[in-house]
């Protein structure tokens, strides 16, 4: 019943960032002027940083190896959360169009359906779960960073 109602809460949190991603990208025109960056606002460099630390931090430990389900849950959520704070990181940044991000918020949007699915799948012989849609697209963002700097 616990994962049931997590579940909800992601899933009503993805809903939320989506409307918000949306909502703040679209302009009225030449009128639009940009938002300022809350205090305390984290940069894309910065969320960057943290999200590809996790990312390397997760390799060194030697990833998740193990076939058994509910054994990477911790990891994957570890690597989630910086990703959620480069998301806002990225829909704040105004040097570049909402179009720029297209992909890391594809991948990002990857991650969140994976964690929305609850615990941890294992690994099934011969078939793909949600460890893939996380831990995959943790890596795979994290060499999309590498290739489109912002600065």
């Amino acid at each position: 019943m616990r994962r049931s109602n997590w579940g909800k809460s992601v899933g009503a949190l993805v809903l939320a960032a989506t409307v918000a991603a949306v909502s703040g990208c679209s302009g009225s025109g030449n009128d639009a002027k940009p938002r300022a960056s809350s205090p305390g606002a984290v940069s894309v460099a910065d969320a960057t940083t943290e999200f590809q630390d996790r990312v390397t931090k997760f390799d060194e430990n030697g990833g998740c190896l193990e076939q058994e389900p509910g054994t990477c849950w911790e990891q994957m959520e570890t690597l989630m959360l910086p990703a959620r704070g480069l998301r806002k990181a990225m829909h704040a940044e105004k040097s570049v169009g909402p179009e720029f991000w297209t992909e890391a918020y594809a991948l990002i949007d990857k991650m969140e359906k994976g964690i929305a699915v609850g615990e941890d799948q294992g690994v099934p012989p011969g078939g793909i779960t949600n460890r893939s849609d996380v831990l995959g697209s943790a890596h795979r963002l994290s060499d999309w960073l590498d290739a489109h700097p912002t600065s």
